[in-house]
């Protein structure tokens, strides 16, 4: 007896999965009362690819003063697996507004889509993502569709579907409705639309392919016309799409160009059928199982289009404009496809040199998929690959994704052209952070004014490659963590051999590049231990307090009572500018400053609310600050460096410890590493504050 209850998973799986209980088959007219209750069913490829993207819905925002869509079909769930793309929302919307043009037969149904970028930017990934969507969406009862197999149940067709054969599945897993004569279609179409709501007209576009017309056209020569007697001969069934089985879904890919030849696209003889049909022209003696053929209600891929030989790109130009293809000995065949091919930019630079290929080009809609330039959305992408549940053990310390991406982000930034602007403030303005003198029109300036951006510099792979060269590391030495500064190193060692960076000067850029990220991770988390030393919030609530009490003073001109003598005192100008140069707010403004917190405190009043120094960022930062200089003395934090504190010292240093790793999401090993490392940035007198 099994220790596994199969049956009960079995019976699990059916009742979560209902598409494995609804493979439905039907006669004809069966099908057309279907057609007649939901005309969707007949949908072409590219409305069932735009309907299914729209089905997971949208998300709409403004990202500095830009309209934007995001398509939550490519976003990061469950079921999109590894698929998933981030940062990319401006170029998919892109993608999906050429799919909604195509579906509504606007033209860019008769054009290749083209995704052009750099190494690594998400391509395959988009293409991948379509592909399954499109398996799934056919298994769903909003993405049904169906085909239909020719049937001789009883062998009165005399050999006509193949020797002792009772069925005979259409090769190209054409829509039924093909089925009906040219000249009924429109009678047939105005019947099925008549009181439909408007929103999906159906239309019949297309024949059917060489072995369908061949078998179609004898049973209606062998029924004198009949056409209900021709259908009797016709069942009707659902069509799952499913890239394994190749079925709605080819993938084409350059190889050897002696070992690859266009029948690959369009199918080829099989010539063990000659002997039983008697020709090589007769389409049942005809492979129809090219990319083109499979790929029929569905989507293509070509892998690296721009790399293939131009014999295959030629058949690209019939199958995008016309929608039709061209196998051996046969006449051209009716495809519904969506076309999707993708390439790196050398080869898209040949294209454009080439005047051989102006048709093509013609024929293209290129999108850009550069690399990401937004930081948070360039760790969703590593966090993805290396969380908890995949370390084995292994933990990664705060930040060490961070500072990956942020280098791997410098590297595609262009410099700024203002003199006032370093890379660093960029990526940060790119990342939605505020800094003084800079608007959203500024930031918006920033991107039209660049030429190459995000299509250049450090692809996501080699940052990957480097964090997993660095937890190997971690393993080996059984050091149970890893940190920014390991990885860092794994992405300097790495520059030395890079394959795509044959340029000493850029190498020696992006070795800079570190040096300003390596800077910035100190500047954090000095930060961090400041903000943990700090972080007595009675300590705080009490200083607040006092700043408070002394620019009232201030502002209305009064004095201050002093709590131990009682005796009325001028406001303590000197705590005042102590707290406040902590945030750089000069003599000049520092009557600004405090009235504008006066009147923030006043406005609170009004409306029945009492202020607290949480609300104030700026204000907030400026005590953490202050209180850190004022306790940074009495716990001696450079006595780690030298591994030897009191019991009241270590107290206080645990404490912080404790902190690190409560509200700064730290281990036992990060914190201490990281406490050590900033006790030595003190030792050696390196007390600057964060900017």
């Amino acid at each position: 007896m099994s220790s596994v209850n199969f049956r009960s998973l079995v019976e699990k799986w059916q009742s979560q999965n209902p598409s494995s209980t609804a493979h439905w088959s039907g006669t004809f007219l069966e099908y057309l009362d279907l057609v007649k209750s939901n005309p969707k069913v007949t949908r072409n490829a590219y409305q069932r690819m735009y309907d299914m993207i729209l089905e997971s819905g949208t998300e709409e925002y403004i990202d500095f003063k830009k309209h934007v869509i995001r398509y939550k079909f490519f976003d990061d769930t469950p079921n999109n697996g590894k698929d998933a793309v981030f940062g990319l929302d401006v170029q998919l919307m892109k993608l999906v507004n050429v799919l909604k043009a195509a579906s509504l037969g606007y033209g860019t149904e008769k054009r290749v889509i083209l995704l052009h970028g750099p190494v690594g930017s998400a391509k395959s990934t988009i293409c991948r993502r379509l592909k399954k969507g499109l398996e799934d969406y056919s298994h769903s009862d909003t993405g049904a569709m169906y085909t239909f197999e020719w049937i001789d149940e009883h062998g009165k067709l005399e050999g006509l579907l193949g020797k002792d054969v009772k069925s005979f599945q259409s090769p190209m897993n054409e829509e039924p409705l093909l089925l009906i004569p040219e000249d009924m279609r429109q009678s047939i179409c105005d019947e099925i639309n008549r009181g439909q709501d408007g929103h999906y007209r159906m239309k019949i576009v297309g024949e059917l392919c060489p072995p369908s017309r061949f078998i179609f056209k004898h049973l209606m020569e062998r029924y004198n016309g009949d056409l209900m007697k021709v259908l009797t001969h016709v069942r009707v069934k659902r069509l799952f799409i499913s890239e394994a089985d190749r079925i709605g879904i080819g993938t084409f890919q350059p190889k050897d160009e002696k070992n690859q030849d266009s029948t690959e696209l369009t199918g080829d003889i099989n010539y063990r059928k000659i002997a039983e049909y008697g020709s090589d022209s007769d389409p049942r003696a005809f492979n129809f199982d090219g990319e083109f053929n499979v790929a029929n209600r569905g989507m293509i891929e070509f892998v690296e289009v721009l790399k293939l030989d131009v014999a295959f790109l030629y058949d690209l130009l019939g199958a995008s404009q016309e929608h039709r293809i061209k196998p051996k000995k046969f006449a051209q065949t009716y495809i519904d496809e969506v076309i999707i091919g993708h390439t790196n930019e050398p080869e898209y630079r040949k294209l454009q040199d080439n005047e051989f290929m102006e048709a093509l080009r013609d024929r293209t809609v290129k999108i850009d998929i550069p690399y990401i330039t937004r930081l948070k959305e360039e760790i969703n992408i590593y966090k993805k690959d290396f969380n908890s549940q995949r370390l084995r053990g292994i933990s990664i310390a705060p930040h060490t994704i961070e500072i990956a991406a942020m280098w791997a982000i410098l590297t595609r930034l262009e410099k700024p052209k203002k003199a006032n602007l370093t890379r660093l403030q960029k990526l940060k303005l790119y990342n939605g952070k505020t800094l003084p003198n800079f608007t959203e029109d500024n930031v918006k300036e920033l991107r039209k004014e660049t030429m190459r951006e995000g299509l250049d510099g450090i692809s996501p792979r080699y940052i990957q490659d480097k964090l997993s060269n660095a937890l190997v590391m971690a393993q080996q030495m059984n050091k149970g963590s890893v940190n920014p500064f390991m990885v860092m190193n794994e992405l300097e060692s790495g520059l030395k051999h890079h394959s795509l960076l044959s340029n000493d000067e850029l190498k020696q850029e992006y070795k800079e590049l570190l040096s300003v990220v390596k800077q910035e991770y100190e500047e954090i988390i000095k930060s961090e231990v400041q903000r943990a030393i700090s972080a007595d919030d009675g300590a705080l609530q009490r200083l607040c307090a006092n700043y408070i009490d002394n620019v009232k003073a201030y502002t209305q001109k009064e004095k201050v009572r002093n709590q131990f003598t009682g005796a009325d005192e001028e406001p303590d100008e000197r705590l005042m500018r102590a707290i406040e140069e902590k945030i750089e707010i000069p003599e000049s403004r520092k009557e600004d400053f405090r009235r504008e917190i006066m009147n923030y405190i006043g406005a609170l009043a009004i409306d029945g609310k009492k202020f607290n120094y949480k609300m104030n960022e700026r204000l907030h930062k400026a005590l953490e600050l202050k209180l850190f200089e004022d306790q940074k003395d009495s716990i001696k934090l450079t006595s780690l460096v030298s591994s030897v504190a009191d019991k009241d010292t270590q107290e206080k240093i645990d404490i912080v410890k404790s902190r690190l790793i409560k509200d700064f999401g730290y281990d036992e090993i990060s914190a201490t590493d990281v406490l050590h490392y900033v006790a030595s940035i003190f030792a050696r007198g390196d007390v600057k504050n964060k900017q």
